[in-house]
């Protein structure tokens, strides 16, 4: 869903990511800065029950997440080691994110189920963009599923702000159950469209 509003994001961060260029300023730069404050926010905010800042942190560097790739094709610069870095980067800030929901329901929060399905959505949210890179490392295709990684930032974080926003807690715990389930049917949806290729592959 909201993979599609990278059209529009190159359109606002192009001037952006130039003069960032010009500064002296590198994409992995970027990146790295956007992941640390990422993780620093949601492992000190989220446990210390200050959601609302936290989800607010969290989502300006989630929609300005594209920056560093955007700087990175105004420069001249797109690459591999680029594309690996943005993507191990992204694995640190997702599970930074639900791991300080974790510790949050497991203290404050008081709310073990709320707790199990966060701890839930940190394995399979590692789990299925895993699935899409050992899939294309073996020669397949998975980039199929109902839960891209924007979508399930956004679900989460607009939920974490509710709540500290003063909404009850449910609100965050239906919505974590929600995505453990999105995120265990985009697993097998990969598994799936890897199996029907590599049959295919078989029989021809």
């Amino acid at each position: 869903m909201l993979e599609g509003l990278r059209g529009l994001a190159t359109k606002v961060f192009t001037p952006v990511a130039r003069l960032l260029l010009r500064a002296g300023v590198t994409p992995d730069a970027v990146t790295i800065t956007g992941t640390v404050v990422v993780v620093v926010a949601a492992l000190w905010a989220f446990p210390t029950g200050h959601l609302a800042v936290g989800a607010l942190v969290v989502g300006v560097m989630v929609l300005t997440d594209s920056l560093d790739g955007v700087m990175a094709r105004e420069g001249g610069r797109s690459g591999p080691w680029g594309a690996f870095l943005d993507s191990t980067m992204d694995r640190l800030a997702d599970a930074a994110v639900f791991a300080g929901l974790v510790l949050w329901f497991a203290g404050g929060g008081d709310d073990r189920l709320a707790m199990v399905l966060a701890l839930a959505c940190l394995v399979l949210g590692s789990v299925v963009p895993y699935a899409r890179a050992r899939a294309e490392g073996v020669g397949f295709d998975a980039k199929v599923g109902i839960a891209e990684r924007a979508d399930r930032l956004s679900v989460v974080l607009l939920a974490t702000l509710a709540v500290g926003l003063g909404a009850p807690t449910l609100v965050l715990t239906v919505a974590l159950g929600l995505l453990a389930v999105a995120s265990a049917v985009t697993v097998g949806q990969r598994v799936a469209a890897v199996r029907r290729q590599a049959t295919a592959a078989e029989d021809a």
